[in-house]
């Protein structure tokens, strides 16, 4: 299944490199956003099924987006927290966290999205 992204990180090389390789292995990402605001107005709007977010947004939190994420439809998106720092860093916060999981960003792929969103793989 080709699952609608929503990539959130500060870093804008970043956006560009990961919406590249997502697409390339047949996501299908329909919005990147730099703040917590823009991943809000975008989440509400282009009604993704994963949201990618990473934990650290500048002077924002990726756990605070995940939060509002899910308060904000009974059905939301699916977060997925991303860093460049080891999971082992976050471990608790992630685990009180509503999001999905975590990918470190060097191990991010369109399979370890499916992996996480969908374990038993219903959708394959």
């Amino acid at each position: 299944m080709a699952f609608r992204v929503l990539i959130v990180d500060d870093n804008r090389s970043f956006l560009e490199a990961a919406r590249d390789l997502l697409e390339r292995e047949g996501l299908r990402v329909v919005g990147v956003a730099a703040t917590s605001a823009e991943a809000l107005q975008q989440a509400e709007e282009l009604q993704p099924e994963v949201v990618l977010a990473d934990i650290r947004l500048g002077r924002e939190s990726g756990f605070d987006l995940a939060r509002r994420l899910a308060g904000q439809q009974p059905e939301g998106p699916a977060v997925i927290l991303i860093s460049t720092c080891s999971e082992a860093d976050f471990l608790d916060l992630i685990a009180e966290s509503p999001a999905r999981g975590f990918l470190p960003k060097p191990g991010l792929s369109a399979d370890a999205i499916r992996r996480l969103v969908d374990p038993v793989g219903e959708t394959a």
